[in-house]
């Protein structure tokens, strides 16, 4: 059996290396280990010098990699999919579940004393059962996502994308056009990619062409929505609710308009926090870093 002997340099903290540190501690080295808060840019791959051979993130998303710049120095990529999807895709319908249901009110009335007598229409939300739910995105994790709530007895499940999924079929997934599912679909779940196409996408134009009783989650990345239009739709009424595992910038400052509001739901982007997969992705993070060093097959290299 082959064993590996690294030397490794390591920020000892949970909050995120400080730039000058990155840029200190890189130099010189063959591999990099990095999160989704880590900018790795060409500046970064400049101090690390000619010897760095791969990069590992964990994470499944890679917006933070400068990709035409490590590809223009060869240096590989590792990265964590497939093995947070099922995290993800539960936060998703837990989300969706508590926006809708108006939970975070529920707890807060309980907590402040709104709780009363019974009231025929307080606190009522929006159901799933008979409901149609539009995915922006049907991959692993949207998937997964719409594998979930279709047993909640959702009547119709649309989808869009760049093209027809085969796999759409086991949750008779209809495929249709971006604008037929934004008016049609009672609840929105936006699970896509962060790409120059995505971003922006969740605009004004598209909040106004949903129904005013709709909901809208998002847990792939801050930047597919613009959150300045998602604070209009939700508090002129245009839209029912909005939950977001994901933000623009992260951490949301606490000033911002959108914490405000009643109708939004926020969490601190915990689609993967469960102990299990977080042990897992650490584990493949540093497979992959290995199998870089050493020059022979990663079990997830990304492919740009």
């Amino acid at each position: 059996m082959r064993t590996s002997k690294c030397e490794v340099s390591q920020w000892d903290s949970d909050e995120p290396v400080p730039r000058t540190e990155l840029l200190r501690g890189v130099q010189g080295a063959h591999g990099l280990v990095c999160l989704l808060s880590d900018k790795i840019d060409a500046e970064v791959l400049d101090a690390a010098g000619p010897n760095l051979k791969v990069i590992s993130t964990m994470s499944v998303g890679f917006d933070h990699l400068a990709l035409d710049e490590i590809k223009k120095r060869g240096i590989r990529v590792g990265y964590t999919p497939d093995v947070l999807t099922d995290a993800t895709a539960e936060l998703t319908v837990a989300l969706l579940l508590a926006t809708a249901r108006r939970l975070p009110e529920g707890v807060e009335e309980v907590k402040n004393g709104g709780w009363s007598s019974w009231k025929p229409l307080w606190l009522c939300g929006y159901g799933l059962s008979g409901s149609t739910v539009g995915v922006i995105g049907l991959g692993r994790i949207g998937m997964a996502i719409a594998q979930r709530l279709v047993p909640f007895g959702v009547k119709r499940l649309l989808y869009t994308g760049r093209a027809a999924k085969a796999h759409a079929a086991e949750v008779n997934g209809e495929f249709v056009p971006l604008d037929q599912l934004v008016s049609e679909s009672d609840f929105i779940v936006v699970s896509c990619s962060l790409t120059p196409e995505t971003q922006g996408l969740c605009d004004k134009a598209f909040f106004s062409k949903m129904k005013k009783t709709a909901v809208f989650i998002n847990s792939s990345r801050g930047a597919v929505v613009n959150q300045e239009d998602l604070y209009e739709a939700l508090s002129g009424g245009q839209i029912a609710a909005a939950g977001l595992d994901v933000t623009t910038p992260e951490p949301l400052p606490t000033n911002h308009p959108l914490l405000t509001l009643k109708n939004c739901v926020v969490l601190p982007h915990i689609g993967s926090a469960t102990y299990s997969t977080r042990g897992v992705m650490s584990a493949l993070t540093a497979q992959n870093l290995l199998g870089g060093l050493q020059g022979s097959d990663m079990p997830s290299e990304l492919s740009f």
